[in-house]
């Protein structure tokens, strides 16, 4: 380790006095989280350099190196490898098993980079005016190094526990998962097993420095792509066609960008409107209260599109394509739609919706066939263990915010966990609404005083489940 490795005599003295006030049947004390931080993001810096853009992945190097440390501390883990170069490390910190695992996992990989839009390098780890920029340092590196440190802290410490803690860093998450927690579920579930997960996927936002809230996710929306095939006739382009695919096509993805599937709350989504409507200003919190009015949606639509995507089944056309030369026409043209479901939303009902939305014989509504497709699952609870220690954990770090139960509106390895029964959880490290607009973009990068508070609060989280009482 370097020079900001937790060595520290007064460190020391400090895991000293946590083990001695844990077999006094006291509550652990805290590490120093200013020491901590550095070692964080010497980490997270080191894991932002290996490049682990999907495709093609190599999260083996990433995985190399976390082993490296976890050896170095005495820690055992292992490397699942699902493929040449796509692996998931593993590791375990024995408790004396009077309750069941939690699992603490972030994913490896990260989406690809448009490297001439940057304005630093992305796989260099800049650090400047209190960021660190990088490709991953938000989704999902930040999360793989703030687990990381929470783990090495409890080993340090020698903190009891009464459940086995585990940490996982997973290849694939990012459009792949057949190479990540899809094969971690199928062929080494018992590594992975777990009463409770700790993963991505909450809503933290920062407002002038300050958190707003907490938005602990409890269950997320499924990712449910569909084609649109227009067919017509070829031919040249000097004598315009009725039957022209792109221009059906055009018709078709017009027709379904201005239409929303209808509102429908779930537990989660109503718990969350209601509570946020009491900690908003008052223009605010009037919309929140009537979210079912079809002008609260129409504004929410135009002015706060996450919270009108947690309102329902959103379609979102992002790709469009059709043609190969400027003279001719094509006779066939097709369009992606980004469809991201709610948890119980019958898809071959809303392709039929869409069907006679379009009202166009020459359009095909198709689902994708080419992707692996994440599981419908039940929530997870937020009147158990778990939830009420992360509401503890942001009173005690986070003072002056509350704790909301969301659905995420994009997708995470969560799914996987909750279809086998896993009270999944997603957090995130508190982000101000420029660097959410970051995240899978140009210049990502998160507040290193915001990923100091984050590893306390997981810290203070994780000590209440899962050390010894």
């Amino acid at each position: 380790m370097s020079r900001f490795a937790f060595r520290g005599s007064l460190l020391l003295l400090l895991f000293i006095s946590c083990a001695a006030a844990q077999q006094a049947g006291q509550p652990a004390a805290a590490p120093d989280f200013n020491a901590v931080r550095q070692e964080t993001i010497q980490v997270l810096g080191e894991l932002i350099k290996i490049d682990t853009s999907n495709p093609p992945g190599n999260e083996t190097k990433a995985a190399q190196y976390l082993k490296q440390i976890l050896d170095r501390e005495g820690i055992a883990s292992e490397i699942a490898e699902s493929a040449p170069g796509r692996g998931s490390i593993i590791a375990r910190l024995k408790g004396s098993g009077k309750k069941k695992p939690l699992l603490l996992m972030g994913h490896l990989d990260v989406v690809g980079v448009e490297r001439e839009k940057w304005s630093v390098d992305p796989f260099a780890a800049i650090i400047k005016d209190g960021f660190i920029y990088g490709r991953g340092a938000s989704d999902d590196k930040g999360m793989v190094a703030a687990n990381l440190a929470v783990l090495l802290q409890l080993h340090r410490a020698k903190i009891p526990l009464d459940r086995d803690v585990i940490y996982l860093a997973e290849a694939g998450e990012e459009g792949t998962s057949e190479y990540g927690m899809d094969f971690l579920v199928e062929k080494h579930w018992d590594k992975v097993e777990a009463e409770f997960a700790i993963n991505e996927g909450g809503d933290f936002p920062l407002e002038n420095g300050q958190l707003r809230y907490a938005g602990v996710s409890t269950t997320e929306k499924l990712p449910r792509g569909l084609r649109l095939v227009a067919r017509g006739s070829s031919g040249h382009g000097s004598m315009p066609r009725l039957d022209n695919a792109i221009v059906h096509l055009a018709a078709a993805v017009a027709k379904v960008g201005a239409w929303q599937p209808p509102m429908r709350l779930n537990d989660t989504t109503r718990a969350f409107f209601a509570r946020l409507a009491t900690v908003s200003p008052p223009a605010e919190a009037e919309l929140y209260r009537n979210v079912h009015k079809p002008e609260v949606q129409e504004k929410l639509r135009a002015t706060k599109i996450r919270f009108n995507s947690m309102l329902r089944t959103s379609i979102s056309p992002n790709m469009i394509s059709g043609g190969f030369r400027r003279n001719v026409i094509p006779a066939e043209a097709e369009a992606y739609l980004d469809v991201r479901a709610l948890p119980d939303e019958n898809i071959d009902a809303l392709i039929e919706t869409l069907r006679k939305l379009i009202d166009d014989p020459a359009v095909e509504v198709l689902r994708r066939s080419d992707v692996r497709q994440r599981p419908a699952a039940p929530p997870s609870g937020f009147e158990n263990e778990m939830f009420r220690a992360l509401e503890r954990a942001q009173q005690k770090v986070f003072a002056g915010s509350v704790t909301l139960p969301v659905m995420q509106v994009g997708a995470t390895d969560s799914a996987q966990l909750r279809a086998r029964g896993v009270q999944a959880y997603g957090i995130s490290i508190p982000k101000a609404e420029e660097e959410s607009r970051r995240v899978h973009g140009i210049d990502e990068r998160i507040s290193i005083d915001a990923l100091e508070k984050f590893v306390d609060y997981l810290w203070t989280a994780v000590v209440e489940v899962a050390a010894a009482k």
